[in-house]
């Protein structure tokens, strides 16, 4: 690895460019990056203006004089580990993957290895993400849920991915063992969610301080005690599903967390939360098409199925 810091970028503002404030000038010559990434350099002094550090606000005046010095990335700590995931495409601006339950996405707390970041690494050497613990990742799926995820290769696929998120221009499809069922055979759930007012490790539906959710679901099997639904996300809340099923009194199966608990003699046993993000839909970050992946139903909820429909035929 080279020791020599990257060189500095230098501009001089144009007669067609003045009166442009200083962080969309740059926006523009740096398309790969964030405005708040940008903003983050601006603020720490890796941009100056005439040799002097300014605001991202600076409203730009012809043959100003820039110069923006990107910093040494420092190195993350990651160790590179072979880690099992199952791979649905890729190219060279993204993966699509089927996390196995019991999989973590990124490290944490309790979890400095071991996890999908890990194993991406083993198989890309770098990955893109202003937040070094999370090269890549443009969103996730806890631990004990399995299913569908999509990686960015690039910074580019990065921030258009991350966009599109934001945006809600991704469609997102769950299959889920709840105990019970909603009440209806389907239905919409709007009702906010936030942190748990006691137990800082649960969400919470809080209509007056948590954050707009919309949860749509569909059962499309139902036995004495369970049913199995379709699931359909507006937004995308920490454990979103699992709370607003919750509060419906049908919690995802397999959840203590959140009141799904199964009975320790149940066949077979159930030793995670039966949830599963089946489908992706997403437009690709560079060239637009309209992009759809599914991930299979894996083995431990299709034995749960069978052992319902075989029990109550």
């Amino acid at each position: 690895m080279s020791d020599q810091l990257p060189l500095p970028e230098l501009f001089i503002v144009t007669a067609g460019s003045a009166g442009q404030r200083l962080d969309h000038y740059l926006v523009r010559h740096f398309p790969e990056y964030s405005r708040s990434a940008l903003g983050r350099l601006i603020r720490t002094g890796s941009v100056l203006l005439n040799n002097s550090p300014v605001k991202a606000g600076y409203r730009l005046r012809e043959k100003d004089e820039i110069v923006l010095r990107f910093p040494t990335p420092e190195p993350t700590g990651l160790e590179a580990q072979p880690i099992k995931f199952d791979i649905l495409f890729e190219d060279d601006d993204l993966l699509v993957i089927d996390k196995p339950a019991g999989l973590v996405v990124h490290p944490g707390d309790g979890n400095r290895d071991g996890t999908l970041v890990n194993g991406l690494l083993h198989r890309y050497k770098s990955l893109p993400g202003a937040n070094a613990v999370r090269p890549g990742i443009v969103h996730r799926l806890d631990k004990n849920t399995s299913g569908i995820m999509v990686v960015a290769r690039t910074e580019t696929a990065l921030q258009a991915l991350s966009k599109s998120f934001q945006q809600r221009r991704v469609a997102k499809t769950y299959h889920a063992v709840l105990l019970r069922n909603p009440g209806k055979s389907r239905g919409t759930l709007t009702a906010a969610i936030g942190r748990h007012p006691v137990n800082r490790k649960k969400m919470a539906v809080r209509p007056e301080s948590g954050r707009h959710a919309v949860t749509h679901w569909k059962i499309l099997a139902s036995w004495p005690g369970f049913s199995f639904v379709e699931i359909g996300l507006e937004t995308g809340r920490t454990h979103q599903i699992r709370v607003h099923m919750a509060s419906l009194g049908a919690p995802v199966a397999g959840d203590p967390l959140y009141g799904g608990r199964i009975r320790e003699n149940f066949e077979p046993p159930v030793k995670r939360q039966l949830l599963h993000a089946s489908t992706l839909c997403f437009p690709h970050p560079v060239s637009e098409q309209v992009m759809q992946f599914t991930a299979p139903l894996p083995e431990d909820i299709r034995q749960v199925l069978r052992q319902l429909e075989q029990r109550y035929p």
